[in-house]
């Protein structure tokens, strides 16, 4: 295991707590960020399902209120009028058939890919490429509709995927560690809500088992479980 720096090492003796109240631990993130750029701030929640079971699987998506503090670029596959549509909507890149080659041939110069369901039967030949990297277009994350304008607002304005990997954790980015405090605590609400409203019905036992938060280079602190209760 690697040695941890000096900087880290200053800003982990910050930690006399096993865990933190939401806003103790947003204070303390703050107080332990000392990266020369603006760090984001990642939420990771370890959970109480089985993946491998189709009916324990979590994913979903929200809408954090101050955003995530970063820009993506979004690609929209579309055909006819809609192309213009997504033009008009601020989408960074908008095509049909002529988009798919370019995206075959390996260009992946975009953060999220949004399709009308009328091209998916092209878009599906992408599916190696753009699933390996997450960004294959899903009717469950929104990606995959007819109204193009409304999807690329919500990404514009903060719209986050979370979905549970194999080991039972999501992970994600909920903001910059340039936020007010405030903000911070707000969008880690709203997600958490949103992962709460996710529960499937076939999760069994305790759900949430574990909430940390940690900056891009500071380390991690763990949410008391009272957060779960407001």
């Amino acid at each position: 295991m690697s040695k941890r720096g000096k900087k880290y090492v200053k800003a982990k003796e910050l930690l006399t707590q096993q865990e933190y109240t939401l806003e103790e631990a947003v204070n303390l993130l703050k107080k332990t960020s000392y990266a020369k750029f603006d760090e984001s701030v990642d939420i990771a929640m370890r959970l109480g399902v089985n993946p491998k079971h189709s009916d324990q699987m979590v994913r979903g998506t929200v809408v954090l209120p101050h955003g995530t503090g970063k820009s993506k670029k979004i690609c929209v596959i579309a055909s006819g009028e809609r192309i213009k549509e997504a033009e008009e909507s601020g989408a960074d890149y908008a095509g049909g058939e002529e988009l798919i080659e370019k995206i075959a041939s390996g260009w992946i110069d975009f953060d999220i890919v949004i399709a009308t369901p009328d091209v998916m039967r092209s878009v599906g030949k992408l599916g190696r490429l753009l699933g390996t990297k997450g960004l294959m277009p899903n009717p469950k994350s929104g990606t995959v509709t007819f109204d193009i304008k409304k999807a690329i607002e919500e990404t514009k304005a903060g719209k986050v995927e979370f979905r549970v990997d194999k080991s039972g954790i999501l992970h994600t980015s909920i903001g910059k560690i340039s936020f007010p405090e405030e903000k911070l605590a707000d969008n880690i609400r709203v997600f958490i809500q949103a992962v709460m409203h996710a529960k499937p019905p076939a999760a069994k036992g305790k759900y949430v088992r574990c909430i940390s938060l940690s900056s891009t280079m500071g380390p991690s602190l763990k949410i008391s479980e009272a957060i779960l209760e407001k």
